[in-house]
């Protein structure tokens, strides 16, 4: 019996993932558990596992392209058994392509035993008037009157794909003369970046977060002083950034506040009882989230160590899927930017977000009296539905006191 291979869905939010290449041609033999497809969600690149052992026999989207989570992926045929029984079950009219219509009836196991039949069973279906185009090549050939049959496929099993039709159009095009340059030709035309992958999983995230929660923003400047005193001292034993500081006080204050790490689902708020606080990393093409596991059990040489580690993965591009998921609480600090104070958007699904701003030495008034004090804005943005303002201001007191004076 043929196995299905359907968009896997990682975590509550995802809705669909982008299919960035096949490690698998048509027609190769895979195994149980090796990479079978590469996938980018709204986290991460993933390359997902083949759940079962035989020979791939058809694919179902082209690279880049957007499947919904579920849908099919691509088809593994099983040992003995004949390819032409998948393509009938699945059909072609669905867009498949097909590692069968470059073979013959013959059984999987055939095939995939003997390359030299394969090869010479290639050029019966071309025969036929069955070759393997693939759904992008063939709604462009419609697009630019491009004739299939006069086109040379260089794709897995002699596959047409768009490059191929590109390739064909561009040959059957006449020269033109050069045309006279136009005022409107002489103007520089700005550079377009494609809105998609990271970046527009992103957009739609944020969009739906500020639809779905009443989300409401109050600030506070803290005197941290005794933090940057504390940093100054200890920095000479343990390496650890502000950012790592204010994890730990973040995940410790959520211990007193549980209504701040909770989800709302449609049995009611739940409170977790994990905390775990993701950071947010700006990256070239779009911002990610790492996750601290269990950061409330950590010290701040702890949490620094592993904040190093992610962020070293996430500029890399190698955070896995187990690096992103789970969390409970965002941190987004803006203050490395010279930023002091801005309004977080909260990462669907969690119940507020804390903005960190940058610290700035200024006079303030300290004992009553002016002095010069370590300062810094903190911004919390949270859903109203949840939680109150006046628990919401508790637990920003609390994050201050702990910043400052917590246990480290």
């Amino acid at each position: 019996m043929a196995i299905e291979v359907r968009m896997p869905k990682f975590g509550l939010t995802m809705q669909e993932g982008t299919v960035q290449r096949f490690f698998k041609a048509m027609g190769d033999q895979v195994r149980e558990g090796e990479p079978l497809y590469e996938i980018e969600t709204e986290k991460v690149l993933y390359e997902v596992e083949a759940p079962g052992s035989g020979v791939l026999a058809l694919t179902m989207a082209e690279p880049e392209a957007v499947v919904p989570c579920g849908e099919l992926v691509a088809v593994i045929a099983e040992a003995g058994e004949a390819v032409e029984e998948v393509l009938a079950r699945y059909g072609r009219a669905a867009g498949a392509q097909a590692a069968g219509a470059a073979q013959t009836p013959a059984s999987v196991a055939s095939a995939a035993a003997s390359p030299a039949s394969a090869g010479a069973a290639t050029a019966a279906p071309a025969e036929a008037g069955r070759r393997p185009v693939s759904p992008v090549a063939r709604k462009l050939a419609a697009e630019l009157n491009v004739d299939l049959d006069q086109v040379a496929g260089t794709g897995p099993g002699g596959r047409i794909t768009r490059e191929d039709v590109e390739r064909a159009a561009a040959k059957a095009m006449p020269a033109a003369p050069a045309p006279r340059p136009t005022a409107e030709a002489a103007r520089p035309h700005p550079a377009t970046v494609p809105f998609r992958g990271m970046r527009k999983i992103i957009a739609e995230r944020m969009h739906q977060s500020l639809q779905q929660a009443a989300q409401l923003t109050i600030t506070s400047e803290a005197d941290v002083t005794a933090a940057v005193e504390f940093r100054t001292r200890a920095s000479k034993e343990t390496e650890f950034t502000y950012t790592d500081l204010m994890i730990q006080a973040v995940a410790r204050a959520l211990k007193r506040h549980p209504r701040l790490n909770a989800r709302l689902t449609e049995v009611g708020i739940v409170l977790l009882e994990e905390i775990h606080v993701g950071m947010a990393v700006a990256l070239e093409e779009g911002l990610i989230v790492p996750v601290i596991r269990d950061a409330d059990r950590k010290t701040v040489g702890q949490i620094a160590a592993e904040n190093k580690v992610l962020g070293e993965k996430a500029r890399n591009g190698q955070l896995k899927l187990e690096d992103v998921s789970g969390g409970t609480f965002t941190v987004s600090n803006m203050g490395t930017y010279g930023v002091d104070a801005f309004t977080p958007i909260i990462n669907l699904g969690e119940v507020a977000i804390l903005g960190v701003g940058r610290i700035v030495e200024k006079p303030a008034i300290y004992r009553g009296e002016i002095a010069r004090r370590s300062m810094m804005t903190l911004s919390l943005t949270f859903d109203h539905r949840l939680i109150d303002g006046a628990p919401a201001a508790a637990f920003l007191q609390t994050v201050i006191a702990n910043f400052n004076y917590g246990e480290r």
